[in-house]
């Protein structure tokens, strides 16, 4: 499955430059408001080490990780849902994605300057959120017209929406956004069709300078206690020194992050992050001629594995053989853990395990293939 996450916050507080480092796309980062008109795209690879430590013991022609698209969405500035800045334009370019990720502002700089004159994390949060509330109110309300006429026919299911839109509008009314006002996977998928944008998970990026001040941390800080009171994710990111970083060659990187006792790069945190925020895991397919990572959501069976890998896998399943990355490790190659009784044969109803290793067995008339979950 496609993952994707719209970057959006304010003008200036470094959108950009994080999209450049997490996608290495070269979008401008200028230090002016609307620098980003219109949205850019970027394909980033999601860094595993478990695709290094396979590939030592069963060897493929190539290897592919899985992938983030991200897109990098225009400053927004309060009143954009009535059509201030580029109003409209950016709330319509994140309808689609899976999540946010909110970029907010906590470094100090003369350089940049700021939209609003002062480096403020929460006044920052509070105008993003009151303006995708105020966007989400008009969506709900143009629904519930739409609804009204619908429900004279007495159709159950229209009746059940119209009484849940009036719920979420009633909320909205209040401050409270559509995540706290659905209650179930059912009444999510009841509003599917309108992309509610407070409906959507979110992960604050809190975006750091060269040198965390006190006044820097007291911001970060504001930032991590406002995510969890809402049940959102944050993660502390330098976005400059990363977009620095990318443009080092590989091992460069490696010397660079460990003279700076830096364990994990940015994409490596935000991914793992976005993975935990949308209830996200990884398995693993492997053959001669491929090594491939690939997402499902957690709980998912091994039909539902089959069928990530190719629809005709899931069509004629008929197995899975089930081994872990550390158990591969521990016996060094397939043949030895076969030779020992630790690969697993398990039916369609297995949950599959992040870092699983699989190899689908499918009926003749279909195909088989080798995957790793």
């Amino acid at each position: 499955m496609g993952l994707s996450a719209g970057i959006i916050g304010l003008p200036n507080v470094g959108k950009s430059t994080i999209f450049n480092a997490l996608t290495n796309a070269k979008a401008a980062a200028e230090n002016y408001p609307f620098c980003t008109i219109d949205p850019n795209h970027g394909v980033a690879a999601i860094p595993d080490d478990r695709l290094e430590r396979i590939s030592r013991h069963i060897v493929s022609q190539r290897i592919v990780p899985s992938f983030l698209e991200i897109v990098d969405i225009a400053g927004l500035v309060k009143g954009a849902s009535k059509g201030e800045g580029l109003g409209n334009q950016f709330l319509g370019h994140i309808k689609e994605v899976d999540a946010l990720i909110c970029v907010v502002r906590c470094f100090e700089s003369d350089d940049v300057i700021h939209v609003d004159g002062t480096v403020d994390a929460l006044r920052d949060i509070g105008i993003i959120e009151t303006e995708l509330l105020l966007k989400d109110l008009e969506t709900v309300d143009r629904s519930l017209a739409r609804t009204a006429k619908a429900v004279q026919t007495g159709e159950r299911e229209l009746a059940a929406k119209a009484a849940l839109l009036e719920r979420v509008r009633s909320g909205l009314q209040h401050e409270i956004t559509a995540r706290e006002s659905i209650a179930t996977p059912d009444e999510k998928a009841l509003l599917s069709d309108l992309n509610l944008l407070t409906l959507k998970p979110v992960l604050y990026a809190a975006n750091i300078g060269d040198d965390v001040r006190e006044t820097e941390q007291r911001q970060m800080e504001a930032v991590f206690a406002h995510a969890q009171s809402t049940g959102s994710r944050v993660v502390k990111i330098h976005g400059k020194l990363e977009s620095e970083i990318v443009e080092l060659s590989e091992r460069e990187r490696g010397e660079f992050y460990a003279s700076l006792e830096i364990f994990e790069s940015g994409l490596s945190l935000l991914a793992r992050t976005l993975y935990d925020l949308l209830g996200l895991c990884s398995f693993f397919t492997v053959n001669e001629k491929e090594l491939h990572s690939r997402t499902l959501r957690q709980g998912s069976n091994a039909l539902e594995a089959a069928a990530a890998v190719h629809t005709d896998f899931a069509a004629g399943f008929v197995k899975a053989d089930v081994y872990s990355v550390e158990e591969l490790e521990a016996y060094g190659s397939e043949n030895a853990l076969r030779a020992a009784g630790k690969i697993r044969s398990e039916g369609r109803d297995y949950i599959v395990k992040d870092g699983d290793i699989i190899f689908f067995k499918a009926a003749p008339q279909t195909a088989s293939s080798r995957s790793h979950v």
